[in-house]
């Protein structure tokens, strides 16, 4: 079979075609390859990032709870420093009442003993 020129030169461009399809086929296929790669890491990121903030979460309940403790804690000690405050008021109330009875003991001890 005789090839003619034009033959030639459309086989010819036909494998130019077919070579350049080819390149941007692997071209392509590198490029996918890549965005593969990037799509992978980019998960195990992703993953790190879900974990550090599930500890994190934790260590945020956990500071809660103490804070809460320490909240119920505080208030507790507070009813206690009220009631220590009523009771020094009520000891220095009775204080107060002893002295008075005994100055009026003296005073009535005094009144009888010179009245004699």
């Amino acid at each position: 079979m005789m090839y003619s020129d034009s033959d030639e030169d459309l086989e010819s461009r036909n494998r130019k075609t077919v070579l350049e399809g080819r390149e941007i086929l692997e071209r392509t296929g590198q490029s996918l390859a890549r965005s593969e790669h990037v799509a992978i890491e980019t998960e195990n990121i992703g993953t790190q990032v879900v974990s550090d903030l599930s500890e994190q979460r934790e260590t945020l309940l956990r500071a809660k709870s103490r804070l809460t403790n320490a909240d119920e804690q505080l208030d507790s000690t507070r009813n206690i420093l009220r009631r220590m405050g009523r009771n020094v008021l009520y000891n220095k109330l009775i204080l107060i009442l002893i002295i008075i009875l005994e100055i009026l003991i003296l005073a009535s001890l005094s009144y009888l003993k010179f009245k004699k």
